[in-house]
Protein backbone atom coordinates (compact mmCIF):
# COMPACT_ATOMS: atom_id res chain seq x y z
CA UNK A 1 0.00 0.00 0.00
CA UNK A 2 0.95 3.62 -0.87
CA UNK A 3 0.12 6.48 1.97
CA UNK A 4 0.62 10.20 1.69
CA UNK A 5 -0.20 12.17 4.46
CA UNK A 6 -0.05 15.66 5.22
CA UNK A 7 0.17 17.92 8.24
CA UNK A 8 0.21 21.36 9.43
CA UNK A 9 -3.21 23.02 8.14
CA UNK A 10 -5.00 25.46 10.65
CA UNK A 11 -6.44 28.51 11.45
CA UNK A 12 -4.55 32.07 11.36
CA UNK A 13 -4.96 35.48 10.81
CA UNK A 14 -4.28 37.65 7.55
CA UNK A 15 -0.73 38.15 7.02
CA UNK A 16 0.37 34.67 9.43
CA UNK A 17 2.50 31.90 8.13
CA UNK A 18 2.05 28.10 7.75
CA UNK A 19 4.59 24.86 7.26
CA UNK A 20 2.80 22.10 5.55
CA UNK A 21 4.41 18.47 5.33
CA UNK A 22 4.22 15.73 3.49
CA UNK A 23 5.44 12.32 3.58
CA UNK A 24 4.82 9.38 1.11
CA UNK A 25 4.85 5.94 2.08
CA UNK A 26 5.28 2.37 1.23
CA UNK A 27 6.10 0.51 -2.11
CA UNK A 28 6.31 2.96 -4.71
CA UNK A 29 8.49 3.90 -7.80
CA UNK A 30 11.11 6.19 -7.83
CA UNK A 31 9.06 9.90 -7.49
CA UNK A 32 9.60 12.20 -10.29
CA UNK A 33 7.36 15.18 -9.09
CA UNK A 34 6.03 16.53 -5.65
CA UNK A 35 3.84 19.17 -5.29
CA UNK A 36 0.83 20.68 -3.84
CA UNK A 37 -2.61 21.94 -4.84
CA UNK A 38 -5.44 22.67 -2.85
CA UNK A 39 -9.18 23.10 -3.73
CA UNK A 40 -11.61 25.89 -2.12
CA UNK A 41 -15.53 25.62 -1.74
CA UNK A 42 -16.99 25.83 -4.83
CA UNK A 43 -13.75 25.63 -7.22
CA UNK A 44 -11.63 23.52 -8.98
CA UNK A 45 -8.57 21.82 -7.48
CA UNK A 46 -5.98 24.16 -8.73
CA UNK A 47 -1.84 23.77 -8.08
CA UNK A 48 0.18 25.97 -5.72
CA UNK A 49 3.86 24.83 -6.33
CA UNK A 50 6.08 21.85 -7.52
CA UNK A 51 9.37 20.65 -6.97
CA UNK A 52 10.91 18.21 -9.37
CA UNK A 53 13.58 15.49 -8.43
CA UNK A 54 16.08 17.80 -10.04
CA UNK A 55 15.28 20.77 -7.98
CA UNK A 56 12.98 22.69 -10.53
CA UNK A 57 10.44 25.07 -8.87
CA UNK A 58 7.21 25.91 -10.73
CA UNK A 59 4.64 28.30 -8.53
CA UNK A 60 1.32 29.38 -9.25
CA UNK A 61 0.95 33.17 -9.95
CA UNK A 62 -1.08 34.15 -6.91
CA UNK A 63 1.32 32.33 -4.67
CA UNK A 64 4.17 33.19 -6.27
CA UNK A 65 7.00 35.71 -3.57
CA UNK A 66 4.88 34.02 -0.41
CA UNK A 67 5.00 30.31 -0.81
CA UNK A 68 8.17 28.38 -0.83
CA UNK A 69 8.02 24.65 -2.11
CA UNK A 70 11.37 22.57 -1.28
CA UNK A 71 11.00 18.64 -0.72
CA UNK A 72 13.77 15.66 -0.22
CA UNK A 73 12.67 13.75 -2.94
CA UNK A 74 15.14 10.74 -1.58
CA UNK A 75 12.75 10.57 1.45
CA UNK A 76 9.77 11.03 -0.43
CA UNK A 77 8.76 14.05 1.54
CA UNK A 78 7.80 17.54 0.54
CA UNK A 79 7.06 20.81 2.23
CA UNK A 80 5.43 24.18 1.80
CA UNK A 81 5.76 27.62 3.88
CA UNK A 82 3.32 29.63 3.79
CA UNK A 83 3.84 33.31 4.69
CA UNK A 84 1.68 37.03 4.04
CA UNK A 85 -1.29 34.25 4.22
CA UNK A 86 -4.45 36.31 2.83
CA UNK A 87 -8.63 35.15 3.36
CA UNK A 88 -8.36 33.63 -0.46
CA UNK A 89 -5.67 30.93 0.22
CA UNK A 90 -8.49 29.73 2.36
CA UNK A 91 -9.01 25.54 1.15
CA UNK A 92 -8.31 22.18 1.55
CA UNK A 93 -4.67 21.48 0.25
CA UNK A 94 -3.44 18.57 -0.86
CA UNK A 95 -0.17 16.60 -1.45
CA UNK A 96 0.91 15.16 -4.92
CA UNK A 97 3.62 12.74 -5.93
CA UNK A 98 4.34 11.44 -9.29
CA UNK A 99 6.33 8.15 -9.85
CA UNK A 100 7.64 7.02 -13.01
CA UNK A 101 6.21 3.74 -14.50
CA UNK A 102 8.94 1.98 -16.64
CA UNK A 103 6.50 -1.31 -17.21
CA UNK A 104 4.23 1.21 -18.83
CA UNK A 105 6.67 3.79 -20.15
CA UNK A 106 4.31 6.28 -18.08
CA UNK A 107 3.73 7.84 -14.71
CA UNK A 108 1.97 7.41 -11.56
CA UNK A 109 -0.17 9.60 -9.23
CA UNK A 110 -0.23 9.79 -5.40
CA UNK A 111 -2.60 12.09 -3.62
CA UNK A 112 -3.11 12.67 0.40
CA UNK A 113 -5.80 12.98 1.98
CA UNK A 114 -5.72 17.07 2.36
CA UNK A 115 -5.34 19.95 5.08
CA UNK A 116 -7.15 22.82 5.53
CA UNK A 117 -6.10 26.25 6.00
CA UNK A 118 -8.37 28.76 7.27
CA UNK A 119 -7.12 32.50 7.01
CA UNK A 120 -9.54 34.91 8.66
CA UNK A 121 -10.11 38.31 7.68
Amino acid sequence: QVQVVESGGGLVQTGGSLRLSCSASGTIFELNTMGWYRQAPGKQRELVATVTSDGSTNYSHSVEGRFTISADMAKNMVFLQMNSLKPEDTAVYYCHAQAVDTLIAGTINYWGQGTQVTVSS
